[in-house]
């Protein structure tokens, strides 16, 4: 059955200016981790927003939230705090399995909801967050920061003005030399869903699927290989001393995906393999151009010639002002009704294609279709 199309920007709120006329959007974060800190630097450049309180299982990251950031209203549970704090919002920042609960449970409390990459664990329960999110009205957006990235607004422009023409190839790339991550609990598929494909891969899939225009992904092959991080580390590498003893997901997938249009994309995402350096891009290939991330550039024939273009300047896009950018639009589309960068829908989109892939890697590598 077909996903029903629901466009965030018509769950904006009637009089939004009006009701949050004179005061601060009131949000509590939910996840007091790594990412929710990097969130936090962001929304002290944000001022039409407040943290007014913060969720977490671990009483010392409560503790931290007042003392760094000044939040002093702390629970360990996001329900009692969405019971007693009369919140706007939600920011969650919590493994990926504890995506979807605290999600459902806020809008249906009538909060709106920024969640941080991937939108869930599966796309079933990205349905589930969708679904309560239309019930309820709100705003639900994914945390897909690079679709911000000014390359990505470059190539993008070119797109959308005819440069590449007909696109017929992406291939993406999120892969780390060795980047096993030696915190929190992204080494545990039962948390995470999965490893490198999920947790990184998604952060180019996302930014390639949208300069394509999100066309429908229809069918996927997938191969996942573990090899490193089930093993003691004995190489001198920048994050050593990852608990192997617990680590349940892959080291390097690839994907092979087929869109509704014929376009085709191919993904490659590793915490760890044998490669030159770190690479973390994607490159187009259509009928009337080509194309780069990282550089930014594009390739095409102009009046005889083989030409290459580059960008001569593109604003500042380093990693914290890419959340003040993306935290700042779903700010916005709650206060003025202005359009979701990165809705649930969205989000969706992206999860099917990583659901894809792993359900064929478990196939032994065989196509599947992505409903």
């Amino acid at each position: 059955m077909a996903d029903k199309a629901i466009s965030n920007d018509s769950l904006a709120m009637d009089g939004g200016k009006k009701k949050f006329k004179g005061r601060k959007l009131r949000i509590g974060m939910i996840g007091c981790g790594g990412i929710c800190q990097t969130h936090m630097g962001a929304y002290q450049e944000i001022p039409e927003a407040e943290i007014v309180a913060c969720c977490d299982i671990l009483p010392e990251r409560v503790v931290q939230m007042a003392e760094k950031w000044g939040v002093q209203k702390g629970y360990a549970d996001w329900r009692e705090m969405l019971k007693k704090e009369k919140l706007d919002a939600v920011d969650i920042c919590t493994p990926n399995g504890v995506h979807c609960a605290p999600a459902v449970d806020a809008a249906n409390a009538g909060c709106h909801v920024m969640v941080e990459k991937p939108m869930a664990m599966n796309p079933a329960e990205c349905r589930k967050m969708i679904a309560a999110a239309d019930k309820n009205g709100v705003k639900l957006a994914v945390g897909f920061q690079n679709r911000y990235h000014e390359r990505t607004r470059f190539l993008k422009r070119a797109k959308d003005a005819g440069k590449f023409g007909n696109i017929m190839f992406v291939k993406v790339q999120a892969l780390r030399r060795r980047g096993i991550p030696n915190w929190g609990v992204f080494g545990q598929k039962k948390f995470q869903g999965g490893g490198p494909m999920i947790d990184i891969g998604v952060h180019m899939v996302e930014a390639s699927h949208f300069f394509m225009g999100e066309p429908k992904p229809v069918a996927a092959v997938g191969m996942t290989w573990t090899y490193l991080g089930n093993k003691p580390g004995d190489v001198v590498c920048p994050w050593p001393g990852w608990d192997f003893r617990t680590y349940t997901v892959e080291d390097l997938a690839i994907g092979h995906i087929r869109f509704e249009n014929g376009a085709v994309m191919e993904i490659e995402s590793s915490f760890a393999a044998h490669i030159p350096e770190n690479r973390f891009s994607f490159s187009v290939m259509g009928d009337k151009g080509g194309g780069s991330w990282d550089p930014a550039e594009i390739f095409t024939d102009q009046d005889g010639t083989m030409v290459n273009i580059s960008p001569n300047y593109l604003p500042d896009c380093g990693f914290a002002k890419l959340f003040v950018v993306k935290l700042q639009n779903w700010v916005d589309a709650i206060r003025k009704g202005t359009p979701l960068g990165a809705p649930g829908t969205e989000g969706l989109a992206v999860q099917k294609i990583l659901d894809a892939i792993y359900r064929s890697a478990a196939a032994g590598g065989k196509e599947v279709k992505i409903d």
